[in-house]
């Protein structure tokens, strides 16, 4: 990972990467970052709208559900479609 993190989420996408997305790393994080198990690579792709953690992360038809969770300074109550 390019990003250390806690208390993200991590989705399987239908081409077999996997997005590890938002999470805490002395605050909250917006970031989300790729790994490819057939190259053992990650890479750093578009960030979510909002910084959360302890959020949920579903994939819903090649693109990912993220719900919930805390922000920056208070509960998250709105969810986004994800799309990278």
């Amino acid at each position: 990972m390019n990003s250390t993190r806690e208390f993200h989420r991590t989705s399987v996408l239908s081409n077999g990467q996997v997005l590890v997305c938002g999470g805490y790393n002395g605050g909250s994080l917006n970031g989300a970052e790729l790994y490819d198990p057939t190259t053992g690579n990650w890479s750093v792709t578009v960030s979510m709208n909002y910084a959360r953690n302890h959020h949920t992360a579903t994939l819903v038809s090649e693109k990912v559900l993220v719900a919930g969770g805390y922000g920056v300074s208070n509960y998250i109550m709105n969810a986004e479609l994800y799309s990278f």
